[in-house]
């Protein structure tokens, strides 16, 4: 395991910026820098932090552990539905096909949890009953599992997205009945193999998101990521139902505790300018990212070699670009 000491060794040698690439074709989300080839994607993952639709802090290691993560789960569940990766070229990047991808992405919920504004379980705690077409029952607990995994999509956004039903989906053309229907059936059964495989692991899938959409062919593809700490909220099996029967949170090794700080900190949806995330938040998280993937995977974690991520990257890239 990695210890913290290098961890905090490496808080300024983190990957922020793709730019110095010189590559074509640049779209920079929250986390991940895209570049279009032509019928190729190459998605690099950076150290960057997101959360409430903002970048809050650069953690180290971080895109090597959501792109190798990534890597190991699309592996694990080609045969539920195909993904678009091509191959691994480095650590933090990912040759991939291009899809004509989906407006819309598929929030699957095995619990009634949260904490930002558009949470499940912060609408739910409002008295709000129907959640993206989902009926809840009345008289559940932070926390408390769901009888069957729910779907809560929402449409993709560069700046926030917003929660919608499946008839809504359908009735403004993002996609048509049958694709929602081979999609949303599709995210069910992707969500109950991590379950799955993350309780062999000691952990709990809490919840997560896919994106997919069609390659040439039409036929349905998964894309970008899957079960990674940026995509999925993960709690540690064992302490979970001692610590529901307290009143307590359960254990978790995602970035949960970095929302709550700034959530206790500032407004981050009102304030413009943020405060700085305390570098022993930034190790931490770090820490859990490679932590969450060592258990995942069974692997020791290898951390990328030198200082220099964007010159590994362009030798790396070399024969691609």
């Amino acid at each position: 395991m990695v210890s913290r000491e290098t961890i905090r060794e490496n808080l300024s040698s983190c990957l922020i910026d793709t730019s110095g690439l010189g590559l074509p074709g640049v779209r920079r989300g929250k986390v991940r820098d895209s570049y279009d080839l032509g019928d190729r994607i190459l998605l690099i993952t950076t150290d960057r932090q997101s959360a409430f639709d903002r970048v809050l802090a650069s953690v180290p290691f971080k895109g090597q552990v959501l792109n190798q993560v990534s890597a190991f789960w699309f592996d694990a569940t080609k045969d539920i539905v195909p993904n678009h990766v091509l191959s691994v070229p480095d650590p933090c990047a990912t040759l991939a096909r291009k899809c004509s991808v989906f407006p819309v992405e598929f929030i699957v919920r095995g619990y009634l949890t949260g904490s930002t504004s558009t949470s499940a379980w912060t609408l739910y705690s409002k008295g709000e009953r129907s959640i993206c077409g989902n009926i809840l029952p009345d008289g559940m607990e932070k926390n408390q599992k769901f009888p069957e995994p729910i779907i809560t999509p929402t449409t993709k956004s560069d700046m926030h997205d917003e929660s919608i039903t499946p008839r809504g989906i359908v009735s403004s053309g993002l996609m048509t009945e049958e694709e929602w229907e081979r999609a949303s059936s599709a995210s069910v059964s992707l969500f109950r193999r991590g379950v799955e495989m993350a309780a062999a692991n000691g952990l709990i899938l809490v919840d997560t998101k896919y994106e997919m959409g069609t390659d040439a062919e039409g036929r349905l593809v998964l894309v970008d990521e899957i079960h990674t700490p940026d995509s999925s909220r993960y709690w540690l099996a064992g302490s979970y139902r001692e610590r529901l029967e307290k009143g307590m949170e359960p254990e978790n090794i995602d970035k949960e505790f970095l929302r709550l700080w700034f959530r206790d900190n500032c407004d981050p949806y009102a304030d413009e300018e943020l405060p700085s995330a305390p570098e022993e938040l930034v190790v931490e998280l770090s820490y859990r990212y490679i932590r969450l993937y060592e258990m995942i995977t069974g692997l020791e974690f290898q951390p990328a070699s030198g200082r220099d991520p964007l010159g590994r990257l362009r030798e790396n890239l070399a024969s691609i670009i």
